[in-house]
C-alpha cells in the first residue's frame, strides 16, 4: 500500500520507518527538507495512487487545520485524510465535514508509543465510517504491536482522539501515583535504598508497569534525579479529559488532582516533579529541564 505521511517528528518519522519495514510506501513530507521526501504537499498528493490515503502527523490546532485545509484542495472524491496528532475530539467532526463536502473520507487515530514505537509497534484508537477505516486497515496493522491487541475502531469520528484523550488522562494519575510513593520513600531514614525499592516492584506485584520499569530506568540514569527541575509540562490531553468530565459529570478525582500537581510544579521546584519529568522523557522523549 501507497501511504502519504505529512509530519516527521519524533513520532511521524519512526512511524515511517516502520510503515517500511512492514513492507508499504511511505511519501513523507516534512517543513524540514532534511528528512522529506518530498517538498511540498502538492509533490507528495501526487505521489500517490488513488484512492489516495494522507496521515497527518502535525501539532493540534491552527497546523492541523491548515494541513487539512490544504489537503483538501488537492485530493479527490473517495480519498481518506486521517489526523493521527492530538487533536481535541471536538475538532474531529468540523474536519470530517469539511471533508466531506468534497467528498474525502476522515478517519481520526489516537497514538500511543512515543520514542519506543518503531520497535514494539504503536497502541492506536481510530474513530471513522468502516468504509474508511478499510482503506487504512493495512497501515494499522503494519504500525500496532505484535499480537490480538494494541489497535481499535473505537467508534465513529471522534472517538479515536477520545479514547486517546481518556488514556492520557490515566497516565497522569498512574505517574502522579510512582512519583508520590518515591517522594515518600526519599523522605524516611529507614529506606536506604529507594531505586532497588522500585526495582524490587518490577515482579510480582499489582503496581508493575511499563511505567514502572521505565521509572526504574530513569533512577539508574540518575539515581535521586538531582540532575532534574521538578517541573513538568502538561500536553493538553489532561486538561481536556478533566472538561470532559465535568461536561458528562463524571468524576474523575484521581485524573484531576494529577492536573492540578502538574500545575503546582511550576511554582516550586517539586520532587514528585522530578520523577514525573523522568518519566515523560523515558518513554516519550520529552523535553526535561536541568538543574
Amino acid at each position: 500500500m501507497e501511504l502519504g505521511l505529512v509530519g516527521l517528528g519524533k513520532m511521524g518519522g519512526n512511524m515511517r520507518e516502520r510503515i517500511r519495514r512492514a513492507g508499504h510506501t511511505v511519501h513523507g513530507y516534512d517543513r524540514n527538507p532534511d528528512v522529506a521526501d518530498v517538498h511540498s504537499l502538492q509533490e507528495l498528493v501526487g505521489r500517490l495512487s488513488g484512492p489516495r490515503v494522507v496521515w497527518v502527523m502535525v501539532p493540534a490546532g491552527e497546523p492541523t487545520q491548515s494541513t487539512i485545509d490544504e489537503l483538501a484542495g488537492l485530493l479527490e472524491p473517495g480519498d481518506v485524510v486521517v489526523d493521527g496528532g492530538n487533536s481535541r475530539w471536538t475538532d474531529d467532526e468540523k474536519h470530517a465535514g469539511e471533508l466531506a463536502e468534497k467528498g474525502i473520507g476522515f478517519v481520526d487515530c489516537g497514538v500511543s508509543g512515543g520514542v519506543w514505537g518503531l520497535e514494539n509497534g504503536y497502541a492506536l484508537m481510530y474513530g471513522g465510517d468502516q468504509e474508511d477505516v478499510s482503506k487504512v486497515q493495512p497501515i494499522f496493522d503494519a504500525l500496532k504491536p505484535e499480537g490480538d491487541f494494541g489497535s481499535v475502531h473505537a467508534g465513529k469520528v471522534g472517538a479515536g482522539h477520545f479514547a486517546k484523550m481518556v488514556h492520557n488522562g490515566i497516565e497522569y494519575a498512574m505517574m502522579q501515583a510512582y512519583a508520590e510513593g518515591w517522594e515518600l520513600l526519599e523522605k524516611v531514614d529507614s529506606v536506604t535504598d529507594v531505586r532497588e525499592v522500585f526495582r524490587s516492584w518490577q515482579e510480582g506485584t499489582v503496581i508493575r508497569s511499563w511505567l514502572l520499569d521505565l521509572a526504574v530506568d530513569a533512577l539508574d540514569e540518575d539515581e535521586h534525579l538531582d540532575k532534574l527541575r521538578g517541573f513538568a509540562q502538561d500536553s493538553g490531553e489532561g486538561r481536556w479529559t478533566v472538561e470532559a468530565a465535568i461536561d458528562h459529570a463524571v468524576p474523575l478525582p484521581a485524573i484531576t488532582a494529577s492536573l492540578f500537581a502538574r500545575f503546582a510544579s511550576r511554582q516550586e521546584d517539586s520532587p514528585q516533579m522530578k520523577m514525573i519529568a523522568a518519566l515523560r522523557n523515558q518513554f516519550g522523549g520529552h523535553a526535561v529541564e536541568k538543574k
